[in-house]
């Protein structure tokens, strides 16, 4: 079985050229937002979109490596790494929270800034979970890379919903662990706080499934027309 069919000779560019131009936009847009508003309340989208590159560069790493040989096991601490960082591509969406009408800009154009920092960060995301979904497909088959995609979400779901209500950050589990786990500990006992966690993971990792599937199913749609004849 192929690893996955190629749609054209110059895809990968034609993808990272996709993302950089976004990417770009959501920066443009930060600057006008600073330059001609004078409001710098948003900066922290950009460190935000910078952590959503990450899990896509590591997942180009694992991809390219695998599919040249490379054994998969040699690569699980890039793998861990991908894991803890991609939490940060969904995790903008929830940055809609800065709403306010009580800043110097206009509503419109503050969550224009944040829907593009939000989708592009979803983007890159996909395309990261794409490409190692590819990988899992190939090396243990079908079902068990959709398996590997939902417990990915579901972890994921945890990751956002860790870094948004308890703030941690991605390097949190490297840098001190017996810390966030023992805060975690204090909320396991709590049955109100477990059922939140529970009820908000279930929800975004529907959500994040559905999402998925869309855009996997787009990526396998043909968009040439094909000759009648």
């Amino acid at each position: 079985m192929k690893l996955r069919t190629r749609r054209w000779a110059n895809e990968r560019i034609f993808v990272l050229s996709g993302l950089a131009i976004a990417s770009a936009l959501c920066v443009a847009l930060e600057a006008v937002r600073e330059l001609h508003y004078g409001a710098a309340e948003f900066r922290f989208l950009l460190w935000n979109l910078v952590l959503a590159w990450i899990p896509l560069l590591l997942g180009l790493f694992v991809y390219d490596r695998y599919r040249h040989g490379a054994p998969l096991a040699r690569h699980v601490p890039a793998l861990v790494l991908w894991l803890l960082f991609l939490p940060n591509a969904p995790y903008i969406v929830t940055d809609f929270r800065h709403l306010s009408p009580a800043t110097p800009t206009p509503l419109w154009f503050d969550g224009v800034v944040i829907s593009a920092y939000a989708w592009t960060g979803m983007l890159l995301g996909f395309v990261s979970l794409y490409l190692l979904h590819a990988v899992a497909r190939h090396r243990f088959g079908p079902r068990a890379g959709w398996f590997g995609v939902s417990v990915v979400l579901g972890l994921v779901s945890v990751g956002v919903y860790l870094g948004r209500f308890l703030r941690w950050n991605s390097w949190d589990l490297l840098v001190r662990p017996g810390q966030r786990l023992a805060e975690v500990a204090q909320h396991v006992g709590d049955p109100f706080a477990v059922a939140k966690v529970t009820a908000a993971t279930l929800v975004l990792t529907f959500l994040l499934g559905l999402a998925y599937l869309t855009f996997y199913a787009l990526i396998g749609t043909r968009l040439e027309l094909r000759d009648p004849r």
